[in-house]
């Protein structure tokens, strides 16, 4: 960020007496609600950090490092006692008072806009690091900053400054800045997870038409009975070390069987009369499959149209949130689609035989969801025996319409507990005790 953006901003910010709120809400980003209704964002990220003006809203996820607990116990109710460009530098840095503290403690948050070693620093009053957004080691940068080490000074910038030029209304300047963030953001979010949802829709499509046919499934386990048959009248002519079996049908036409590998010559009919009811099962389930594939390409595309509809950032981040490679490892399931609201987590039958094993494998407490008197997706809030707040019953209710329809309008969505849900057959239920949110479905309805 430029010296004479900052220098706006330190003298926009010097009009408020403290800090109620500082919290991280993204993972570069630093919100500061000034007095009461201000919220001022600092997005720190390497070599691109700005400061933005916008609303202040839930973030989609709790921050709980060490950085954010300290982060809130310093700066958050602390008076500011004064804002400065420190040592003219493209550094901003606050002197607080905290509110815990015992006696007239003073602790310092710098933000310090520097390329690539761009950084936010608690420091106490003896320069001292009591925590910083990101450590720097000595194999980085000559100016370590971990914890209990003395804050070295940052060298002079060699660039040019513009010190003398000028911002007429820095307010506007912030939320446009905002503005311009979210667009750019929001078209390059939208463009990953659209095709990242693409290509889960094609894997579908593409074991859709790779499904064989019942007739097919029919004529295989017949072949396979047959063969089982020859095999067994012809039992006696098999060596154990045999990869074939040459001989003749109950046609009497010639016929050469390729015998399975580490099967015993008294049990290779077993293994083909078994193939052959497999294949049989399978051609009395393949419109089951058919179905459950089908509706799952549904359940996709009704995400994509919400996607593509979405307006803003954080909806896309509940649509298709984004968690750390351990976290999705740890929380691997089949049985649904999987979303985290505010650390809460969410599952989604995508289909009538997910929200069959939905149900079977919500516990007691946990919360379900369904939207009234109309077909939709089964969803389950797991609680771990907590009260749910109602941000997250909302966004919930949003999801189930979202990934079930794609029809404008508003539509009544009815939850519970699990436990006052009964299971009448296959996913259809009744249920008692319940609640009822109205979720309201932006955009136009799509015609095929």
């Amino acid at each position: 960020m430029r010296y004479y953006e900052l220098k706006a901003v330190v003298e926009y910010l010097k009009g408020f007496n403290y800090i109620k709120r500082a919290r991280r809400v993204e993972d570069n980003t630093v919100e500061l609600l000034f007095d009461r209704s201000n919220s001022i964002f600092f997005n720190m990220r390497r070599g691109d950090s700005f400061i933005y003006k916008r609303d202040s809203s839930h973030p989609l996820k709790s921050y709980q490092a060490p950085f954010d607990r300290l982060l809130h116990s310093f700066v958050s109710a602390s008076k500011i006692l004064d804002i400065q460009l420190f040592q003219n530098d493209r550094v901003i840095r606050f002197i607080l008072s905290p509110k815990s503290s015992y006696k007239a403690q003073k602790i310092a948050l710098q933000f310090e806009f520097t390329g690539k070693h761009t950084n936010i620093i608690l420091i106490d009053s003896r320069e001292i690091v009591i925590e910083a957004l990101r450590h720097i080691d000595s194999s980085s940068s000559f100016r370590v900053i971990r914890p209990s080490i003395k804050l070295e000074p940052i060298p002079p910038f060699s660039g040019k400054l513009n010190r003398d030029k000028k911002i007429d209304n820095i307010e506007e300047y912030l939320t446009q800045r905002y503005i311009q963030y979210e667009e750019k953001r929001l078209k390059e979010l939208k463009r990953q997870k659209l095709l990242s949802l693409s290509k889960k829709q094609e894997k579908l499509k593409e074991a859709l038409n790779n499904l064989p046919d019942s007739n097919s499934l029919m004529r295989d386990s017949e072949r396979y009975q047959n063969l089982a048959n020859i095999i067994l009248s012809n039992l006696h002519k098999i060596k154990p070390y045999d990869r074939k079996l040459e001989t003749y049908d109950f046609n009497g036409d010639k016929i050469t069987i390729k015998l399975p590998e580490n099967i015993v010559p008294n049990r290779m009919s077993e293994y083909f009369f078994n193939l052959s009811k497999r294949a049989k099962a399978k051609a009395k389930n393949i419109h089951i499959e058919r179905e459950n594939l089908i509706t799952k390409i549904e359940f996709y595309s009704n995400i994509y149209y919400a996607i593509e509809s979405a307006k803003t950032t954080q909806e896309l981040e509940l649509l298709m949130p984004k968690r750390g490679k351990s976290e999705r490892k740890k929380a691997k399931i089949r049985e649904s689609e999987l979303f985290w609201i505010d650390d809460y987590k969410v599952l989604i039958g995508r289909n009538a035989k997910e929200n069959q094993a939905l149900l079977k494998l919500a516990k007691a407490n946990d919360i379900w969801m369904h939207i009234k008197d109309i077909p939709s997706s089964h969803l389950i809030i797991k609680t771990d025996k907590q009260n749910i707040p109602d941000s997250v019953i909302q966004k919930a209710g949003k999801l189930c319409v979202d990934f079930s329809l794609r029809k404008a309008g508003d539509y009544r969505v009815d939850y519970c507990r699990r436990k006052f849900v009964k299971i009448q057959e296959g996913s259809r239920v009744e249920y008692s005790k319940y609640k009822s949110i109205i979720v309201r479905k932006e955009g136009v309805e799509i015609r095929e």
